[in-house]
Parts: structure tokens; C-alpha cells; sequence
């Protein structure tokens, strides 16, 4: 019995640690960051790039009315279910956005909004939104749906403005203002992660939300000297979590630049936004996460295979099967979605 209780409690503990992603925003001097450890199960993924001026359709998940858009703006996005359907990115007008995991999440009821899947939903952003009064201002239009992936987000633009999203009993809850006095958000809800701030709790999520709270409070600080990009990495390294840790990435919001380094490759990489063209007539780009490059691999992308969009999904589907469970028409559907989606060509 005793043992069965340790085994209980140790797959508890992993489980928590393989959904332990950390995101915080960082601004001195006028240059602002937006830093994010992403801890899962599996690191496979891809970086595309998102050209603006596609007509785009919603991901049929349920009956009912379908949401249709023109992409505004390019983004560049990390990927591992899918293209159109990221785990986080930045966009031309340096708006950032990236999900973590949130068990309490309860999605809006079935309405006459279409909805998107919680991963869609990231791109949509990218796609029509500079800034985050224009994100919150979406949900009068469109909701969320998930198909068992419980999300909120940390959405940061180029104003310096940063905000969580929530959606909590069937709303969205913001914090933003004087509601976000820590730019910091973890796998807890925003409001139960202020109690513990400045605390030491045993709990992956607060604990983690409190070290980088601490961190960033001490890089406000005029004795604070370090170069900001490597002061970030130094916070997402202090609450990693080892052996589920997968991507620590840095977005300089200001340069519109990316910085990132994952679990298999260890030396960061870097590209710039302004290193693509996002224009409809040029071709999309990828690159695999985890290539064993260093420095600026912008001249490493690749133009976008649909068969290695689909490889990709497909292994991270597999590797990730134990915690989601997606069945093989969907992850098909997913697979084929990029194919459909052309040029606007009225524009």
C-alpha cells in the first residue's frame, strides 16, 4: 500500500512538473522582453513563419458558425501541433503571446460567436491584433473551445502593455494595470499566485511564479547592470524544471528579435523578425527547434513542407499521447489545414 501511494504520489509530481511553464515580462531602459519556459513532455517542434494576407477559416471542432479573416500582420511562431495552431509567438508589431497550462480553466458555453481551439486562438491574435486592448476586445466576437488542453495566456505588445488572460466559470478575466503589479504568470491562476508572492510554498507553480517575481523586481533595481536578454535567460534557468524544460525563449519585444535555446541544443539562437518576408507572395518558412545551430540561424529556415508539418505534429501527438488524447481524424484535419489557406486575393 505504501508503495502504491509513492507511485501515486511521484506521477503527481511529474505530471505537474511536465506542465510547470513559467512566462514573464521584462522592461529598463525602454527595451522590453518577454521571457517563457516551456515544460512539457515532449520538445519536438518547428518555428514557422506566418505570412499576412491569407484568408483563413476557424478549425471546425463543433457544429455551428464558422469564423473567417484575412491575416494583418506576419508572425513568427513556435509550433509542435501543427502549423496555424502555435504554442506562442511574436508578430510584426511586436505583440507576444504564449499559453501555459491552467487546470482550473472553464471555457464560455456554446454561443452564437464561432469559436477556435485554444492554440488557434494564439494565431488569430497574431494575425488581426497589435496591441492588447485589441486582443481582449476579440472575445466580443469569437470564444474559445478546448478539446481537453486547459490554457491561459501572457500577452504582452509593444506599447508596454502586458496582460494575463484567463478564462475562468465560462469568462475571460483580465489582469492588467494596477491589477498586474508582477508582470509574471505560471500555472496557477492569477489571483491565487499574488497570495503566495514573496512566499515559499512547495508548489511547482507558485514557487516558480514567486522566484521570477523576486527576479524581476531585483533587474528594477538601478544596481541592476546586466544586459538584459542574458538577465532573462538567467531567470528562466533559476525556474526550469529538469528533464521537462523543453524551450527557454526571449523575445525582445523592442527589436523585434527572438532568442531561444532548447533542452537537446543548449546553445541559444537567434533570429529577427525583419530577417523575412512576410509578404503573401513569398514563400512561409520553418525551422526545426532543436537543429543544432548557434547564432542567427535566419538564413537556416527552410521553405514549409506540408510533409514535415505533418511528421511533426504526428511524433509530437505521440510523444505527448499519455497527458492529451487527440484522436487520428483530428490530428489528420490539423495536418491538412495549412493546404487550404491561399492569398486574399481581393485585397
Amino acid at each position: 500500500m505504501k508503495k502504491l501511494y509513492c507511485l501515486v504520489l511521484l506521477s503527481m509530481l511529474l505530471w505537474q512538473a511536465a506542465n510547470a511553464c513559467t512566462t514573464f515580462f521584462l522592461e529598463k531602459n525602454g527595451q522590453m522582453v518577454f521571457g517563457k519556459n516551456y515544460d512539457w513532455i515532449t520538445g519536438t517542434g518547428m518555428i514557422h513563419t506566418n505570412l499576412r494576407g491569407l484568408a483563413k477559416s476557424s478549425l471546425p471542432l463543433e457544429k455551428g458558425n464558422a469564423l473567417h479573416w484575412t491575416s494583418r500582420y506576419g508572425s513568427t511562431t513556435f509550433n509542435q501541433y501543427g502549423k496555424e495552431f502555435p504554442n506562442g509567438g511574436m508578430n510584426e508589431t511586436g505583440l507576444v503571446v504564449e499559453l501555459m497550462w491552467l487546470t482550473e480553466s472553464e471555457y464560455p458555453a456554446k454561443d452564437k460567436r464561432p469559436a477556435l481551439s485554444v492554440l488557434q486562438w494564439i494565431q488569430y491574435q497574431l494575425d488581426n491584433c497589435s496591441t492588447i486592448d485589441e486582443v481582449i476586445a476579440t472575445d466580443k466576437m469569437l470564444r474559445i473551445t478546448s478539446t481537453g488542453t486547459p490554457q491561459h495566456y501572457l500577452v504582452a505588445d509593444s506599447k508596454g502593455q502586458v496582460a494575463t488572460i484567463e478564462f475562468l466559470e465560462g469568462k475571460m478575466v483580465i489582469h492588467r494595470g494596477n491589477e498586474l503589479p508582477y508582470p509574471v504568470l505560471a500555472n496557477s491562476t492569477y489571483q491565487a499566485s499574488l497570495l503566495t508572492t514573496n512566499k515559499t510554498t512547495g508548489a511547482f507553480s507558485t514557487d516558480r511564479f514567486s522566484t521570477a517575481c523576486q527576479m524581476v523586481q531585483q533587474y528594477w533595481k538601478p544596481v541592476s547592470k546586466k544586459p538584459i536578454i542574458d538577465y532573462s535567460f538567467d531567470i528562466l534557468n533559476k525556474v526550469a524544471q529538469p528533464g521537462f524544460t523543453k524551450w527557454s525563449i526571449v523575445y525582445d519585444i523592442t527589436n523585434r528579435k527572438v532568442y531561444f535555446k532548447t533542452a537537446s541544443n543548449i546553445q541559444v539562437k537567434s533570429f529577427a523578425l525583419t530577417d523575412f518576408d512576410y509578404a503573401c507572395s513569398s514563400s512561409a518558412l520553418y525551422y526545426n527547434v532543436n537543429k543544432g545551430d548557434k547564432g542567427n540561424i535566419s538564413r537556416s529556415f527552410a521553405t514549409y513542407s506540408s510533409q514535415q508539418n505533418k511528421l511533426t505534429l504526428k511524433t509530437a501527438f505521440k510523444e505527448s499521447g499519455n497527458t492529451i488524447q487527440i484522436n487520428e481524424q483530428l490530428q489528420n484535419l490539423v495536418a491538412e489545414f495549412p493546404t487550404a489557406i491561399k492569398c486574399d486575393n481581393s485585397l
